[in-house]
């Protein structure tokens, strides 16, 4: 077998329908578009979302929920468990976590401090907020949690 045999199966390649092409195609005069009515125009049909002049399902449905995301505030937000790699003593901050590649690029607000998994390891932990079960966890590890 050379690379010149090689051909698609039978019925997988199919040549375009040549329309509009004489009385000889099969496809001439109205080329498959019937006879007259919006659809036979040149540049007739309807808008995508059109349903015959019945109100259309997106003005139909309530419009519900709002994320205003423009006065959001955006957290690097990491667990304890994620802690864990650094050694009993270590004062961990944004700056920190961003040269050991945890984080990659620092937020507007800063780092919060989540709850997930456990901490072992005794930490001085300095970041813009923490959650009620990561200030519990760390101070069982007998580490500190600053607020900046």
């Amino acid at each position: 077998m050379n690379i010149q045999d090689i051909k698609p199966a039978d019925g997988a390649k199919t040549s375009t329908k040549r329309i509009g092409r004489g009385i000889g195609s099969g496809m001439g005069k109205t080329s498959t578009r019937g006879h007259k009515g919006q659809w036979a125009r040149s540049g007739g049909g309807v808008r995508p979302n059109f349903e015959g002049g019945q109100m259309p399902m997106t003005r139909r449905l309530p419009k519900v929920g709002f994320n205003n995301k423009r006065f959001a505030h955006v957290y690097n937000a990491i667990n304890v468990d994620v802690l864990n790699r650094y050694n009993d003593g270590d004062v961990v901050d944004i700056d920190k976590l961003v040269a050991d590649g945890i984080i990659r690029k620092t937020e507007n607000y800063g780092l919060k401090i989540m709850g997930d998994g456990n901490l072992e390891k005794k930490l001085v932990i300095k970041a813009d907020k923490f959650t009620a079960s990561a200030i519990q966890k760390i101070e069982k590890a007998g580490g500190t949690a600053e607020v900046l």
